[in-house]
């Protein structure tokens, strides 16, 4: 992609832009090289979106011919346009998993669409690209349940054997809890995974590949990058996955990697269609969409790393990938940083938190959700506290609540060095509150899950 010629196409064609450029003073024909389009301000969602009425932002003024809507993190709702157009590019994120992945050319597929329907971004949208591959000559066949873990439980021992392999498509935390749940036939389907929506750990996708009965995890687990803004940016490849997986257990050599010990999403983009920058550790995207984005400010933490030097770096670190890959450029996302807690002035991230949970001494009794917050008692002194889901059917015990706070401090001290540093040794156990599965308070079923107050 040119992002010069992209932005004289949007300055040109949406009303919108037009008038932004106006009240920053910019004359669209002086903008000629790289360094004009790198000097444009950002736009965002407050500057922006949020200032002209729908059809303005859409090309020529006109609204496309389907409109998703998205919460946000205030949970007012925004209204995103989408067209057929729109779709067919985001399809090939989505065949690339299918087909490099999942071989899906030659397997008759049953994909499961887990996200929620309706107007909500995520289940239509991939039902229509399911769709799309379908019409590509995939023997894909799309039934989509969505949230509902009833029909989904009622429709796949169904379906499911008249199919070579099984997809499920949702977010993460959902899609653990029907695998754990739901007690079907899971290793009977040669079950696949689509995922989207959050960072979760390769002890994570260890996990539920056992539980799902996947037998390569690499290959059988994929996560899309995806905004409401923009679709989907960019999709995890074989290659991503193997090189996170490396990473997963080096702790240090991810903090050199990515500046920090967190383990992020990492995922390969086609720069034909999105374009990347990188603006103080956050991401900026530039792309043709219902509504098209020039330096759109995400907000998401992460950066751009391109393929060779990746791949330079993880072999000057003693790793050569066994399975090929795209190549193509990498991002990495660590999600919203307001998603963290402070204490003791070390930020606690929910990955840190996600991964105490997964481990086997612990994986059989939580469902893996779980509520962090930083509470003050009575004499005013701060305690990191951790609200956990019990499995359905377990109940709150002491020696529960022990295990699991063991597990949690292991990982945090391994992972999070600022808080090795930071907290007093005798403030680092995290308090642990253990909840019954569907507890109302903290984990009403249907609604999205939120892991900090």
């Amino acid at each position: 992609m040119d992002p010069v010629e992209l932005f004289h196409q949007v300055a040109a064609t949406v009303p919108a832009y037009r008038a932004f450029l106006a009240e920053h003073a910019i004359d669209p024909a002086e903008v000629t090289t790289f360094r004009d389009f790198e000097r444009l301000p950002m736009t965002t969602k407050d500057s922006y979106t949020l200032r002209h009425p729908l059809p303005d932002l859409c090309r020529n003024g006109e609204i496309g011919d389907m409109i998703a809507v998205s919460s946000g993190s205030t949970g007012e709702p925004s209204f995103w346009p989408r067209s057929a157009a729109d779709e067919r590019v985001i399809a090939a994120r989505f065949e690339e998993v299918f087909r490099d992945s999942f071989a899906a050319r030659e397997r008759r597929t049953l994909a499961v669409v887990c996200f929620a329907l309706g107007t909500w971004v995520g289940g239509l949208f991939t039902v229509n690209c399911c769709r799309h591959l379908a019409e590509r000559g995939y023997p894909i066949t799309v039934v989509a349940p969505g949230t509902d873990r009833r029909e989904i439980a009622r429709v796949l021992p169904e379906l499911a054997p008249y199919f070579d392999q099984v997809v499920l498509l949702g977010y993460p935390p959902f899609l653990k809890n029907v695998i754990d749940t739901e007690h079907l036939p899971w290793s009977a389907w040669n079950v696949k995974l689509v995922t989207a929506g959050e960072v979760f750990s390769e002890e994570w996708r260890t996990l539920v590949a056992e539980r799902a009965g996947i037998a390569d995890p690499v290959r059988g687990i994929a996560s899309l990058y995806g905004t409401a803004d923009a679709g989907v940016l960019g999709n995890e490849t074989a290659l991503s996955v193997e090189i996170r997986r490396f990473l997963s257990s080096r702790p240090d050599t991810a903090r050199e990697l990515f500046g920090e010990s967190r383990l992020p999403t990492l995922v390969q983009y086609d720069p034909e269609v999105r374009f990347f920058e990188e603006h103080e550790g956050t991401l900026l995207f530039s792309g043709d969409n219902g509504i098209p984005l020039i330096r759109y400010h995400i907000a998401d933490e992460g950066g751009v790393i391109p393929y060779e030097r990746l791949l330079d770096f993880v072999r000057r670190h003693g790793f050569e990938p066994t399975v090929p890959g795209p190549e193509r450029p990498f991002v990495y996302v660590f999600g919203r940083s307001q998603f963290t807690v402070s204490y003791y002035g070390a930020n606690v991230f929910p990955e840190n938190i996600a991964v105490g949970l997964e481990q086997p001494e612990v994986a059989g009794s939580v469902t893996g959700k779980f509520v962090m917050e930083v509470v003050e008692d009575a004499g005013r002194d701060r305690h990191l506290t951790v609200t956990v889901e019990l499995m359905p059917g377990e109940k709150p015990t002491d020696e529960t609540a022990q295990v699991v706070g063991a597990s949690i401090l292991a990982q945090l001290l391994r992972l999070n060095s600022e808080f090795a540093a930071y907290v007093p040794p005798a403030q680092q156990m995290p308090f642990i509150r253990l909840r019954e599965a569907g507890d109302p308070e903290y984990f009403p079923p249907g609604a999205k899950h939120r892991y900090t107050r």
